[in-house]
């Protein structure tokens, strides 16, 4: 059993089962499909329609890791060694293809021989009343009886609610004291035994009388934790020390100024909260959630929350000290460890770190409001000499000021005071009871208005792929998602038509830009969204007033719709350009067509070559200059998958559907607008080919008109850089090489001479020492010296006064300070230990640290305070010393 990083690990499973014939998948959203969940919560989420028979598979056998977020048991995480809010569960999933033997033994086989686990060290858990799945594991597989278990419903019985498929499954269990032997095996102690792989065995569908019928299709559904896998081949105790995680928590650490493995229980919990919950916004802020107070917004800012409420329980913030944000330094270590994987992470980093500290500082000052009040109500309880503050009290702390019951305990226990809590969940019954109510009665949403409306209006007939222009009736009119009968000039509106030319957002393909006129009345339209049968406009009326049953004139911007079509057409071909000279099993994951620009998302399982790229460039230009004339159609499903026709996996198609044809080059099924023939696409031009998921590819490429935009500003930046560097445009790389090996040089030689001029300052504090009995020591703040240079100055000074101690302090930049002790082991015996002495003193500053006995350093933020602390080291040190 060998030591497999995180990445190595994910990267090994999905490579296993695409050499057994599965399609590698791009994880899916953290937002899902599935309108029944707030959060994707499981892998196998996003095959929950082909489980339950609403959507035919696209491919047999299938392998993916997907993001998962769950918060059903959030106060366990970090408490325990396996909980999270965030995690990682690689699957492979079979639609009807093979069943348990061939899935228990691939189980197996990944297990011991890929990631090397010891045989002896594996239990496997079944379904009390499932033999054939037992004989299997002892029969095929040769695990002994005694380490087969069989397990009730509650344990290996998987369904996805009360009626619908359903089915027994299997669980592998890694085994940390096999010395302990096999009789009385009880897995329910986490102390010996992880579950790391369960098996989903679906054979049955439950009706609504609770009877179980054997399915015509059985499917496999498996789950192998990431994060356990992890902690197994790398031999640490619980999850958060695995090398996903612990690196967030370090750095946590480090800007709290303490070390993990030198804290008490309550702040190690606190930095694994840290850890994980910053894995977990991280990705959700990546996948476009933004924080709210409802649905998954509320579910992303509680987690942020979270982590600020921890951040302060470890000395972050001080309710005596102003703390700059902390979550988007965190979190940069957390985009670092994801990026390979999950390349979207690095794209918005910008938007998640903006967000979180958006978040942050208005948590921030939420809670300095929330501690004045508390404040009063402590002091008003100590005046009236009470021991408990009321449920009512905490409640409006928390309901105001989303001050957290915990928090409100927590400051409260300060004061020997405890807080009410089945008063405060009495008032938290109340307001649930209220918020159900208006969730019951209001109604705001674009959607639910139509849902009203749909047996009273007939749906929109697109009549766009031949009409750029049509003459329309307003059928709804809406402001702000409810129906409204009139709307004047200025006002930001969503309309249906009874027919329209105007493109609805779909496939990947945005929606059509353009307006709507007739007497007296114009309206811009900036997008077009689907909403079940209805194509919804959304626009601002220009001028005018705009009235349900008006007739008007909708009519489409042409230049934007040819730019999209360009770009839609180029998508296409793009993929027949991949399969053909990369590999012919490529498939789509993912598209966007714009304007501007389009963008192909592909599942490949390395990168594409740069000679590749050029390839494929020259060959879609090739099929462009050729003039291909498009050929459309409308045929059966079955038949259009017979001519050749590629199909995107995920997609949900009628029993008819509309093929693009251009001969001999591309066939797809596609209900997007395109040109009549490649010509009218004229150039294409990849800009880049980057990872964006793990097996899974992502090209953004222009064409049309916009590779004239693109090829301007590529001018303009190399002319530009031409003028400063005074150089020809091909001499540029070599010049910026150049430059970079100077700044590299020049950055070397001025550390050295920081660290020459820190040992020459440090010689004139030799004057400064003072004696007591037997020791020398000096305590001084040093001028503008970086912390690796302090650190120098300080051993070397210890080195000169030889018994002694040594504490210097300096602010090497506005509002951060710098501390180091070095001391003497002849000091050491006296009981002073230079981690612990320096952590304190730090704290004086708002900050803290640690470290050896003999050497370790500190930081702060209120540099105004250093002075205080240095005296206050030296007024320790001479007392201690004495």
């Amino acid at each position: 059993m060998q030591y497999l990083s995180g990445n190595e690990i994910r990267q090994k499973f999905l490579e296993f089962y695409s050499q057994r014939g599965h399609q590698i998948l791009a994880s899916a959203s953290l937002v899902p499909e599935d309108p029944t969940v707030l959060l994707t919560i499981a892998g196998m989420l996003p095959f929950k329609p082909i489980f339950l028979g609403q959507r035919s598979p696209e491919f047999k056998r299938a392998t993916s890791s997907q993001k998962c977020i769950r918060t059903n048991d959030i106060e366990n995480v970090g408490r325990t060694a396996r909980h999270h809010t965030f995690f990682e569960m690689l699957g492979n999933f079979s639609f009807g293809d093979y069943f348990k033997e061939q899935a228990i033994a691939w189980g197996w086989e990944i297990s011991t021989t890929v990631f090397g686990l010891p045989p002896e060290r594996l239990v496997a858990s079944v379904f009390e009343s499932d033999d054939e799945a037992y004989a299997i594991w002892r029969d095929k597989i040769g695990v002994p009886e005694a380490r087969i278990k069989r397990m009730g419903e509650d344990d290996n019985f998987w369904y996805s609610g009360p009626t619908g498929p359903c089915g027994p499954c299997s669980e592998i269990y890694y085994d940390f004291h096999p010395e302990r032997g096999d009789a009385n095996i009880d897995l329910e102690d986490d102390t010996r035994f992880i579950e790391f792989y369960n098996l989903v065995f679906m054979q049955y569908n439950r009706d609504a009388e609770g009877n179980l019928t054997p399915l015509a299709k059985k499917n496999i559904d498996t789950g192998m934790g990431l994060e356990r896998m992890a902690q197994i081949l790398q031999k640490v105790p619980n999850n958060y020390e695995t090398d996903l995680i612990f690196p967030i928590i370090k750095t946590a650490a480090e800007i709290a100024g303490i070390d993990y493995n030198n804290c008490d229980e309550k702040t190690k919990v606190s930095l694994k909260v840290i850890g994980d919950h910053i894995r977990a916004v991280m990705h959700m802020i990546a996948d476009e959630i933004r924080a709210s107070n409802t649905g998954r917004g509320y579910v992303l800012r509680r987690l942020i929350r979270r982590v600020v409420r921890h951040g302060r329980l470890i000395g972050v913030y001080r309710r005596d000290v102003t703390c700059n944000v902390f979550t988007p330094e965190v979190v940069e270590t957390a985009i670092a460890l994801s990026e390979s994987a999950y390349p979207n992470v690095r794209v918005r980093e910008a938007q998640i770190k903006a967000e979180l500290q958006r978040e942050e500082s208005q948590f921030l000052k939420t809670l300095e409001r929330g501690e004045k009040l508390l404040d009063e109500i402590i002091e008003i309880a100590k005046q009236q000499k009470q021991t408990q503050i009321s449920g009512e009290s905490a409640f409006t702390l928390y309901d105001t000021y989303g001050f957290p019951l915990e928090l409100t305990q927590e400051v409260a226990e300060e004061y020997n005071l405890t807080v009410d809590v089945d008063s405060f969940e009495v008032e938290m019954e109340k307001q649930r009871e209220r918020a159900k109510e208006a969730h019951e009665t209001i109604d705001l949403t674009v959607q639910g208005s139509l849902d009203k409306l749909a047996e009273h209006i007939h749906a929109t007939e697109f009549v766009g792929y031949t009409q750029p222009v049509a003459t329309a009736e307003i059928k709804v009119l809406l402001m702000a998602g409810q129906c409204v009968e009139e709307a004047e000039a200025g006002q930001d509106v969503q309309i249906v038509l009874d027919k329209t030319p105007f493109y609805a957002e779909s496939g990947g393909q945005i929606g059509d830009r353009g307006y709507l006129s007739g007497d007296a009345i114009l309206v811009r339209i900036e997008d077009v969204k689907k909403e079940s049968d209805f194509f919804v406009h959304f626009g601002r009326i220009e001028r005018g007033t705009l009235r349900v049953g008006d007739k008007v004139t909708a009519q489409i911007d042409r230049a934007c719709r040819r730019r999209a079509q360009a770009n839609h057409s180029a998508t296409h071909l793009l993929q027949a350009a991949l399969k053909k000279i990369v590999d012919d099993s490529i498939s789509q994951a993912g598209s966007l067509v714009d304007f501007t620009k389009l963008r192909f998302d592909f599942n490949c399982p390395r990168p594409v070559t740069p000679d590749e790229l050029q390839q494929i460039e020259e060959t879609i230009n090739t099929w462009i200059a050729e003039a291909h004339t498009a050929e459309i159609s409308i045929l059966p499903l079955a038949e259009a998958k017979a001519r050749g026709a590629v199909a995107m996996f995920g997609e949900k198609y009628g029993e008819e559907v509309r093929v693009l044809d251009f001969p001999g080059v591309s066939m797809e099924l596609c209900g997007g607008t395109h040109v009549s023939n490649t010509a009218e696409i004229g150039v294409f031009k990849i800009i880049s080919e980057a990872g964006v998921a793990s097996g899974v590819r992502r090209i953004e490429a222009v064409a049309g008109s916009a590779v004239l935009d693109y090829l301007n500003v590529r001018d303009k930046v190399v002319k530009d850089l031409s003028d400063r560097f005074k150089v020809k445009p091909e001499e540029l790389p070599d010049r910026i090489t150049t430059l970079q090996t100077e700044l590299k040089n020049t950055q070397k030689q001025l550390d050295t001479l920081k660290a020459q001029l820190a040992l020459a300052k440090s010689e004139s504090l030799l004057a400064q020492a003072e004696s007591v009995g037997e020791f020398k020591y000096v305590v001084a703040q040093m001028e503008a010296v970086d912390p690796e240079s302090l650190k120098t100055a300080a051993e070397r000074l210890l080195q000169k006064l030889g018994n002694g101690a040594v504490v210097l302090g300096s602010v090497p930049e506005e509002g951060k300070v710098s501390l180091v002790a070095a001391f003497s082991p002849e000091v050491n015996k006296k009981g002073l230990q230079a981690g612990k002495f320096i952590g304190a003193i730090a704290k004086i500053c708002g900050g803290g640290g640690g470290g050896r006995p003999n050497l370790a350093q500190a930081g702060g933020r209120d540099a105004s305070k250093l002075p205080e602390a240095l005296e206050t080291a030296l007024s320790e040190l001479r007392s201690a010393l004495s």
